[in-house]
Parts: structure tokens; sequence; C-alpha cells
């Protein structure tokens, strides 16, 4: 089903053109097709349909037009399978459809492609060449109205615009023919558009062909001088000059592009697999007509980790595009592998996507992958897979990238597909004598050659095994390697009924004769590690882990690392093999009672629930009184946070382990929800939206099983704010009216002000300001009875400026100044930044430029001290904008380079349009 808005109106099914009725029924049509998705309110539609002077009868009208197009859609579905839907929702009427299916909206998603700075230029000018070219006849055609006619007059300018974009991608391509082609025709269309003038005159004169560049210069001056009286514009103007002495004008310089460098640290003292090391060299340096994939597999503890980050490293030069690494946690024997999505997620922000910016769907953010790395040499290790499905979705789609994947499964799924398998053996023995001079010194192996024989046999030449053997020899340097010989033949001895063919089974032994010589209490931590389900843990982590003082846990874990049982792979932050913390799982099985696990994990559960509670209050000032946190167990601690910069750190550096320790299960409720709550600020705050949903989604079936109205309103209102960003408003209004129901049922006035808040940020979004007025004076009202300073300023705020979207100037400053005197009073500076930038607005709109340049400069101020950069870029362009309708060119060209410096930073899509507005006003 196709809904076709340019030309005449149109609904196709199958390629043929249905008839839609009347000319009014296709208005109709047309104005619930071009909002496809979003309610069209019923005042909207009579406005859209007759303007100010609408019939009498004009509702009873549409519901006729209404009824008419619900029964051709009935038709549609029992005759072709094709469905849309057309219900009526508290905002209004919503045409249920992709809206990928009106070519008016493809139109707007090909220019939103085009924009996208992190594509590559050859997909931008394409999605741009399709929008610009690709659509026959303007839209609305046949229909009359002021809304038809802004329409088509905000196409024609988007059209323009593209055009213009298009044409400076395509000279950067080096594609100067195809602009002067293309060009020059559309030029006929718009015969007073400078801005095409100027890109046909630098491709004229990037051709060879300057004498042709020049004579376009006289033809536009001529035609401006007719037409309008006035000559070619500042930037025509210096492009001319330029040209006469051959001095072309520099752009705007661009943002610097990150790249990823994710590689773990080698490892030190790295023998050996030379056979390996070529074949990888080889499939690397091959040329290949898809992306080249090695598959690593191996039993567990054989190195495989080791040899793909030692290779990596030896070739990352040769990947001027970066090097991406995940530890997928396959294996991991808590059961709690990475999903591909996160996985995705995290190459995606690597790659400078930041998470605001991910598309919504999986198949979109995979999309979206695969294009950034279509033109780069990126090498990517995927380390530790389960399997191939949990692969698929991170190999890039276009040769010029390597992939390096390890895993104890051989990925024949992979393989078949094309991927170049490599079986990582057991050391051989002259291999394992290296690694241990390495380690233990030449001079001791070269005394006892018997003892370094029979220690390489007995960790059956497995390169985890070895390391913890040498660690143990390298430790007690005064102990013979034979007296090491024999207590490891003693613990091997031990497990001889375990023995088999998986070398693994002599690394337990070899992890038996090595935590067997621990102190007790670091032998319980290294048990207590099997509960801890994160990827690493830090020092206090682990001291409310074990349930003692942080002192005490930091000579522990020194003592684990010194017996190469744990690895300290950053400062203060620790890591377990898989094929260890599956040991140490065992061991805390076997050796400590339920109730001692329950009450250990209880213990680093409340240490990342009070910490992350404490964190929060940094990233924004406590306005009203939090929810009492469950106390923290005995032995547990949280981490010491004393500023807003320690705060987002600690966020930052535990995202993982907080999202999977969210995941604990039912006997952890009350806890989960503390965590939940107060993580959600921070996600929200840098993007993490899937991550936010995931938790909060926890959350809320916490808060159902504890029966708690309260915490469950709080998850399904920020739910419903994920939903928003996200664009998926129905979704949002769902968990809106349970959140509203819920505090409601617990007579919570608070919680249901902040519903009606967040209605109004939804109805807001999709252009019902009217609507979203009515909610944000309904929050009003509730936060003053229940007497809530911080929400009255909020919802102040909220309705001053809905007042000035709806024209009303001076009313909407007087409501936006009493939010800041009390957003001045709590100390809410964010909250007074927005109040500012409010009234600047409104004075703006008044016609007082001067008043409302102070306004933005002090919201611009109070943003940048708190870090807020998206408001800060916006800030940036509104007081730009300002200076260039004074006349200040300098001033304005200052202003908007620091916003596009920002918006290509967090890789905006608006990063674009002020480069372009930069552009404009280069030479002025």
């Amino acid at each position: 089903m196709e809904f076709v808005l340019f030309g005449e109106v149109q609904l196709r099914v199958a390629g043929q053109p249905l008839d839609i009725g009347t000319p009014r029924q296709q208005a109709v049509l047309a104005v619930l097709a071009a909002d496809a998705g979003r309610p069209v309110s019923l005042e909207t539609i009579i406005n859209r349909l007759w303007g100010d002077d609408p019939p009498a009868e004009a509702r009873n009208v549409l519901y006729s037009h209404i009824s008419r197009i619900r029964r051709l859609f009935k038709e549609i579905a029992d005759s072709s399978g094709e469905t849309a839907k057309l219900p009526r929702r508290t905002a209004g009427y919503v045409l249920e459809i992709d809206p990928g299916d009106v070519d008016l909206l493809r139109f707007e998603r090909l220019v939103e492609r085009g924009n996208d700075q992190l594509a590559t230029d050859t997909d931008r000018a394409a999605a741009l060449a399709e929008a610009v070219f690709g659509r026959p006849g303007t839209p609305l055609a046949g229909i009359p109205g002021d809304w038809a006619d802004q329409v088509r007059a905000t196409w024609h300018r988007r059209r323009l615009d593209a055009a213009v974009h298009w044409g400076e991608l395509e000279l950067r391509l080096g594609h100067q023919a195809a602009v002067i082609d293309a060009l020059s025709g559309l030029a006929g269309e718009y015969p007073l558009a400078e801005p095409l003038e100027v890109l046909l005159m630098r491709a004229l004169y990037a051709a060879g062909r300057p004498a042709e560049a020049l004579d376009r210069y006289d033809v536009v001056r001529k035609r401006l001088a007719e037409a309008l009286g006035t000559d070619p514009g500042p930037e025509l103007r210096a492009l001319h000059r330029a040209m006469l002495r051959d001095e072309l004008p520099t752009a705007p310089r661009a943002a610097p592009v990150t790249t990823p460098a994710q590689l773990p640290p080698g490892t030190p003292g790295f023998v050996g697999r030379e056979t390996a090391l070529r074949h990888l060299d080889w499939v690397s340096d091959e040329q290949f007509p898809a992306t080249r994939i090695v598959v690593l597999s191996g039993t567990a503890g054989v190195g495989k980790t080791a040899l793909a980050v030692h290779w990596a490293h030896t070739v990352a030069a040769g990947f001027p595009d970066g090097q991406l690494y995940v530890n997928l946690r396959g294996f991991d024997p808590t059961g709690s592998p990475v999903d591909p999505a996160e996985a995705l997620r995290g190459f995606l922000e690597a790659l400078d996507v930041p998470g605001g910016r991910l598309p919504t769907t999986l198949e979109a953010q995979a999309g979206r992958y695969r294009s950034l790395l279509a033109h780069r040499r990126v090498l990517i290790v995927l380390d530790n897979a389960r399997d191939a499905e949990q692969v698929r979705l991170l190999l890039p789609g276009a040769p010029g990238s390597v992939v390096v994947v390890t895993s104890r499964d051989r990925l024949a799924g992979l393989v078949v597909a094309g991927a170049h398998p490599l079986t990582v053996d057991l050391l051989d023995d002259a291999e394992a004598r290296v690694m241990l001079r390495r380690r233990i010194g030449a001079g001791r192996v070269a005394a006892e050659p018997e003892a370094v024989d029979e220690i390489i046999g007995l960790c059956a030449r497995l390169p985890l095994a070895l390391a913890v053997a040498a660690a143990r020899a390298a430790t007690h340097p005064a102990f013979s390697l034979a007296a090491l010989a024999g207590q490891l033949r003693d613990a091997r001895g031990v497990l001889d009924e375990l023995s088999g063919t998986d070398p693994a089974t002599d690394a337990r032994a070899v992890f038996s004769w090595s935590y067997l010589r621990l102190d007790p209490a670091a032998a319980r931590l290294f048990r207590l590690f099997g509960l801890h389900s994160g990827p690493d843990v830090g020092t206090r982590a682990a001291a409310s882990l074990a349930g003692v003082p942080e002192g005490k846990a930091r000579r522990l874990l020194s003592e684990l690392a010194h017996a190469h049982l744990i690895t300290e792979h950053a400062p203060g932050r620790y890591t377990v093999h898989d094929l260890l913390r599956a040991y140490a799982t065992e061991l805390v099985d076997e050796t400590e009672s339920a109730a001692d696990r329950e009450e250990a994990a209880h213990r680093v559960l409340g240490h990342y629930a009070h910490t992350a509670y404490h964190a929060d209050g940094f990233l924004d000032p406590r306005l009203e009184v939090p929810p009492e946190l469950t106390p923290l167990p005995p032995g547990a601690e949280s981490e010491r946070i004393t500023d807003r910069r320690q705060a987002v750190a600690w966020f930052e550096a535990e995202h993982r382990v907080l999202l999977l320790a969210a995941h604990a299960g039912a006997a952890f409720d009350t806890r989960v929800w503390d965590l939940a709550r107060s993580m959600q600020r921070f996600l929200a705050m840098q993007g993490h939206w899937h991550d936010e949903s995931d938790v909060l989604t926890v959350a809320a079936a916490a808060a159902r099983r504890l029966g708690d109205e309260r915490k469950q309103a709080f998850a399904h209102l920020h739910l419903a704010g994920t939903h928003v960003r996200f664009g998926r408003h129905t979704e949002a209004d769902d968990d809106l009216r349970t959140a509203l129901t819920l505090s409601r049922a617990a007579g919570d006035v608070v919680g249901q002000a902040y519903a009606h808040r967040q209605f109004a940020w939804l109805l807001d979004r999709q252009g019902a300001v009217t609507d979203a007025l009515t909610h944000a004076e309904q929050a009003l009202e509730l936060f003053r009875a229940a007497e809530h300073r911080a929400g009255q300023a909020t919802a102040l705020n909220a309705v001053g400026w809905f007042r000035t979207l709806l024209g009303e100037h001076t009313v909407a400053i007087g409501y936006c100044q009493q939010a800041l005197d009390l957003q001045t009073q709590l100390a809410d500076q964010m909250g007074a930044a927005q109040s500012w930038h409010s009234i600047g607005y409104a004075h703006k709109q008044l016609g007082a430029p001067a008043r409302a340049l102070t306004c933005y400069r002090t919201a611009l101020d109070l943003a940048h001290r708190n870090g807020n950069l998206m408001t800060e870029a916006r800030l940036h362009i509104e007081i730009a904008n300002l200076h260039h309708e004074l006349g200040d060119i300098e001033s304005a060209r200052s202003g908007w380079q620091q916003a596009h410096d920002i918006l290509a930073h967090l890789a905006h899509p608006d990063a674009d349009e002020v480069r372009t507005r930069l552009s404009e006003v280069h030479s002025e």
C-alpha cells in the first residue's frame, strides 16, 4: 500500500491507484497521511481543510469522510491483505501505517539520511539525489488552502537545501560533471536561488571551464538585477572575486573524528604461535571479495584471546580507521553472555554514534553499523563467542575490514559462509619452555630441566595452567621447581578420577594446587567471585562481596593477582578468566551455604545501589526527597563520591556491571529497584536509552512483585520517556496512562503531576501544542496542591513555553519568570537554563533582541557549567541567529562554529545545517 501525496493525492495497492472519493475526502486522507503514525486532533484537521472559516457542519462532514476512509481500508484488507487502521485516540486520529509508505515522508527520511554525518559521502549523496530528483511534481498539487501552501513551501525549501547539500557532497567526491548536468536544470526551477549558482560556478571551475563559470556569474547578476533590483549576494561575489584571482575560499573547519582503539593490553611474555600468526597475516594481506573473517577455535585456556590480541596489536597500524573489541562472554559460567544487540550499540558509540542518536530498531542499528564500516578499514576482534548467531550481527557487510572471532566452538556456520577456520592447539614442549623461561627466569629453567618437563606435562601444555604454575614459582623463588612439581603432582593425583581428553581437566588440578595454598580469606574471596556476574569488579565492590574492610580486600586481591587467579586489567579493577570463574562457581556452591551466598549477593548489590544513589545526587541536585533506600547490609560499603566528575566516571566504569546487576532476580527485588531508580538519570543523560528501557522494564516487574504502586508508576513514567525519544508515541501514551492510574491508586499527587508533565512533552513532540498546554496546566495545579516547589518550577516553565508557542509572549514571560524565581531559590541550574531560554525566546518574538541575547547568554553559561552539550549547542545557534539578524556577522560566525563543533562531536544531523549556514556567511 502506498500513499501518494506528490501530484494528485492517490492511494495505490499493488501499484494500482484506487478510487478514494471526492476531492475533500482526498484532502482528509492527505492530512492524515502527512502525519502518519502521529495523532492529528479534530481541530487540526478542520483547520487544515477549511482554515479560519470552517462551515458549521464541519465536524459531521469530517466524521463522514473518516467513516468512508475506514470502510475503504477494510475493503483493501479483505481483497489484498494490505492493512491500514485509523483509530481515534486521546490526542486525535492516528493513521496507523509505516510512515515509509507515504512518499512525502519518504522524502523526509531520505533527507535525514543525507544529513547523517556518520554515513559515507557516497551514501549520503545517493539518498539526497533520490530525494531531490526522484519525486515528480509538487506535494498536494490539487489541494487548496493555507496548510497545503505551507506544506508545498516547506518542501520547496527543504528540496532546495537538499539539492545544495547534494551538490556539495558530489563536488567533494570529485563528480563535477554530475553537478553541472543536474543543477543546470534545477537552476531553471529556482532561478533566484544563489546557492545553486554558487555550486554550478564551483563545478564549472573545478571541471576546467573557468570561462563558463565567469559567464554564469554575469547571467545571474543580470537576472537578479532585472527580477529584484539587487546585486548578487556576498558569497557569490566573493566566489567571483576568488575565481578572478584563482583563490577559492576555504570551507569551515570540520570537527575531529574519533578513531576507536579498543584492544585490551597484550599478554606479557607471549610466545610461539608462529604458524597461526602467519595465517592471520595472510588473511589480512590478501584481497577477498567479501569481509575477511578468521575463526580461532580451541579448548578453554588454550590462549585464543592472547593470540588474537597479540596479533591485533602487531597489525593495528594497518587499520587506520581503528580497532573494535568486545568480550562476548559466550561461555561465562554465570550464564550472562553479552547480547549481540548490546555489543552492536557499544560499537556504534565507539564509532561516534551517541546513544541518543541510535536508530530505534535492531535492524536499523545493524544497517547503520554496516554503512559506517563500508568504506573503512577496521580491525574487529569478537572474543569468546558462544555460537555463530552471537556474531552475525557484528560482521561488516563489505570488504575492507578484518574480523577475528575466538570461540571454544568451531562456528561451522561462519566457516560454511566463507570464514577462515584456524584451530589453536596446545603449546608444544619448546613453546612451553620459552614461556616458563620468560616468566620465572632462564637460570631456574636451565637448572632443573626434568622438573620443568614434569610441570609442563602436569599443566597439559595449556597456557592458562602454565601461567598459574609460573606465578606460583615466581612468588616463591627459594622453592625448587622439583618441590613445586611434587606439589602439583599431588594435586593432580587427587583429581585423577576426573581426567579425560579435555585439557581443562588438567587445568583444574593446577587451579586447585594454587587455590589450596591461598590464605583462607583470599581463598574465600576467590570463591565469591563465582557469584559476581559482571565483566570485572572494583576494589570496594570486592570488599562488599566478601564483607571485609577495603584495605583488607586490597591485600586479598593482590594475593589472588600474584597467584594469577585474577587479573588487574586496569588500576583497581579485576577480571577473572571464564575457566577460573567456572572453578570459583563450583567452589562457592560446594563450600558456602545458601544463606552465605545470598548474604554476599545482597552485600554487593547493596554496594552498587547505594553508590549509584550517591552518584545520582551529583548529576542533578536533590530537588525532592527521594524514596528511602533499603539499608546497606552489614559488611557492605559504598564508594565515596565527592563531585559530579567522579560520579560520571563511576557510572561509566560500572555501566555493564550495573546492567547485569539489575537482572539479579526476584529474590533481590528491593535492591534491584533501588539500583534501577538511581541508574535512570545517568542512562537518560548519556543517551543510553536502550539500556534505560531495559533497566526500567526490569524495575517495573520488580515493583509489581513488591506490590508497590508508586514504584511501578515511576518505572512506567520514565519508560514513557524512552518511547517518546524513539518516536514510539502509542507505547508512550500507554505507559503514561498506566503511570497516571497507578499514581492515583497510590494517592501520589506528585506522581500524577509528573505524568501530566510527561504527557505535555509527548503532545509537544506530536505538534499538539494546545493539548500539551492543558496537561502542563494540570501538572502545575497538582504540584501546587502537593506544595512541590521543584515540580512547580518545571510546570511553570512548561506552561510559559507553550504559551509563547501559541503567541502569548507577554503572558509566557510571566510564567517563566515565576519558574526562574523558584529555580534560583532551589539552586536548580539546569531548570534555570531552560527557563532563561524560554524567556529569551519570548523576548525575541516580542522584537526585543537585546533582552533575548542577555537571556540566551545566561542560559548558555548555566548549560555549559552543567555539561549539557545539546542545550549548549542549541543556545549557540539561537545567539548566532540573533547576531546575524543584528548585522554582527563575525559574532554569528563564531557562534555557529561553536554549535557546529558540539553537534559534530555528538554526530547530530543538525551539524550539517549549521555547516551550510557557515558556508553561506563565510565571506560576509
